[in-house]
């Protein structure tokens, strides 16, 4: 897995210049349409995609933590939300709370997570490829399509479909 995420940097970095000019050109009123195209590939490459064999968000990205998050991350953990954040949080440069380390504390060997039903609200919604208006994110696409396998096969169907 390390060798093809080493290959999708690559292959991502190729692709970016034909990435952001798709996503650019897709105009406001197309919003529909363009949810409607990054869903059903969502769907498609998610349904051959297992996240357990790769976990890379789960090693590289720090998610944004909100105060609901630290919440159920201290009822799962059975601590106190200050305790929480004492162990395993910081504040960034912005102002957000998130993990003081990667990968994720929580992240256990065999690639799940130790608070999964728990886990913050960047993580269940992670890669944002099936939310509405995709729009609103395409440069978060963009760059998930370096971290994510599933992300770059989305736009890859998307180039396609188009």
């Amino acid at each position: 897995m390390e060798e093809k995420l080493k290959q999708l940097k690559i292959l991502a970095q190729n692709a970016e210049k034909e990435n952001r000019s798709l996503l650019k050109s897709f105009s406001k009123k197309q919003k529909r349409l363009v949810d409607d195209l990054f869903h059903t590939a969502h769907d498609e490459v998610f349904a051959y995609t297992d996240c357990l064999k790769c976990a890379n968000c789960c090693k590289t990205l720090g998610p944004r933590i909100t105060d609901r998050d630290v919440d159920k991350m201290a009822k799962a953990l059975k601590l106190k939300p200050a305790e929480v954040v004492e162990q395993y949080l910081k504040t960034d440069e912005d102002g957000d709370l998130v993990f003081k380390s990667m990968p994720c504390p929580f992240l256990m060997s065999d690639n799940y997570c130790m608070i999964y039903e728990s886990r913050p609200k960047a993580c269940r919604e992670y890669p944002h490829t099936d939310r509405t208006n995709i729009l609103q994110i395409k440069n978060i696409t963009l760059q998930n399509s370096y971290t994510c396998p599933a992300v770059f096969d989305i736009l890859e169907l998307v180039k396609k479909r188009i």
